[in-house]
């Protein structure tokens, strides 16, 4: 089968390379020529991501997977299409569509009869059909479901683990009709395997859903559960924090009966899914209010950081305060929706000098996000932003000077910073805290 993959970002290229491992000829299309020409020689334009340098030299070798910028080309050679450009929020949360509508107009340029199109890119419900659809019908004079078919199958991956996460999750696939949703259930069952998931009521493997609505849905609600469930629990260490008592243990000893799945709590939610799915829910129900609750609070979280360093430092106005971790999260070379920024803004608009570190970056490509690197100079205080493995060994004795820590992840080990006079505090952890 030809199969073309527009986009060659952190889902959409190991998903290339799985359909092409899969036996099939794929041709994947990006806007980036640099990304273009790293595939295309075998290398991983990204870090981090398990098996994917192995795989992807493989199927380049043997000329199953090539990349390609010209998305039309791609599509007029394909008999299924796979979309995962990523969709954004603009400043006021709203969805962005600007590259899905560029992509979906070269996409029907070159489309055939016959052809599947499937949108694996998170979408607002209604998406499917009410945009892309209405989108492709109109540019190509085709009928979806008689001349084409379409669906919505959301990619259900987890950035670092996407090969082994695409044979452990049930494939969701809903078509704007019968037909649609038969053709792409038949194509998702040709280009994935499954592990057995006995857990499972219907069995692991491709699941039909009843519209592409419901399919884009799924993800909506899987995603947004996530956010309103750490907002809960950054609720829970917010009144740990005033108390004096350890969230961390509190969460643990509710989890212990099977009714409770109380999420982590942390100084900030990033990445391209939790903080923005739940505002394509929004985009199709603004009245959901513990939903825009929910947001709220994760995104408070970070000023209320800042707010205790100042209050332990005794004012934050001159202050050296140092953001260690970058990253959205620990172990992943990826920025978006960090908390980081949203420290460093807070933090200079009290007047702080802010010097930044992480392991995955270069001086040179934190300058470039907009940070000044530390260089191993004294600082007053520290915040742990992202919970790379390297900082749960640091103690006091790591920064010359240190007053103030503040354990944005709850990874340090409190017995490294006991010196006297310096003040240790970890998210859902008062001072008094064991």
């Amino acid at each position: 089968m030809n199969v073309a993959v527009i986009a060659l970002g952190k889902i959409g290229l190991p998903l290339a390379v799985q359909i092409a491992s899969k036996g099939h000829q794929v041709r994947g299309a990006d806007i980036s020529e640099p990304i273009v020409e790293t595939v295309n020689r075998g290398e991983v334009p990204f870090p981090g991501e398990a098996d994917l340098d192995t795989k992807l030299a493989a199927v380049v070798r043997d000329k199953s997977l090539v990349a390609m910028t010209n998305t039309t080309q791609a599509v007029a050679e394909a008999e299924a299409v796979v979309v995962v450009v990523p969709l954004m929020t603009d400043g006021a949360g709203n969805p962005d569509f600007r590259p899905m509508d560029a992509a979906t107009k070269d996409i029907a340029a070159g489309l055939k009869p016959g052809t599947l199109v499937s949108y694996e890119t998170t979408l607002p419900v209604g998406t499917t059909r009410g945009r892309f659809q209405a989108m492709l019908e109109e540019l190509t004079g085709m009928t979806a479901g008689t001349d084409f078919y379409l669906v919505h199958s959301p990619e259900r991956v987890f950035s670092g683990r996407i090969f082994s996460d695409l044979r452990r999750y049930p494939k969701l696939v809903g078509g704007v009709d019968d037909e649609s949703t038969r053709q792409g259930v038949e194509f998702y069952e040709a280009v994935l395997d499954f592990d057995e998931r006995p857990d499972l009521e219907r069995g692991n493997g491709v699941w039909a859903m009843a519209s592409a609505e419901s399919a884009e849905m799924a993800k909506l609600a899987e995603t947004t559960y996530r956010d309103v469930n750490i907002a809960l629990a950054n609720e829970f260490a917010r009144f740990s924090e005033q108390v004096g008592i350890d969230v961390s243990e509190v969460i643990a000893a509710s989890n212990s009966q099977p009714f409770s799945h109380i999420h982590r709590a942390g100084v900030a939610v990033g990445g391209h899914c939790i903080p923005v799915y739940p505002r394509f829910y929004l985009a199709g129900d603004p009245g959901a209010r513990l939903v825009e609750t929910a947001r709220d609070v994760n995104e408070s979280v970070p000023a209320r950081v800042v707010a205790t360093v100042g209050e332990n430092l005794g004012g934050l106005d001159g202050a050296t305060v140092l953001i260690l971790g970058v990253s959205y999260r620990g172990g992943v070379k990826e920025t978006a929706y960090s908390g980081a920024f949203s420290l460093l803004r807070v933090l200079e608009e009290a007047g702080s000098k802010v010097l930044a570190d992480d392991p995955l970056y270069s001086p040179e490509e934190l300058r470039r996000l907009g940070f000044n690197p530390w260089g191993g100079e004294q600082v007053d205080a520290i915040i742990v932003q992202a919970d790379h493995a390297r900082y749960r060994e640091l103690g006091s004795g790591d920064f010359a000077g240190v007053k103030v820590v503040f354990d944005g992840r709850g990874i340090l080990d409190r017995r490294l910073w006991s010196d006297a006079g310096l003040k240790f505090t970890a998210i859902g952890q008062g001072l008094t805290a064991r």
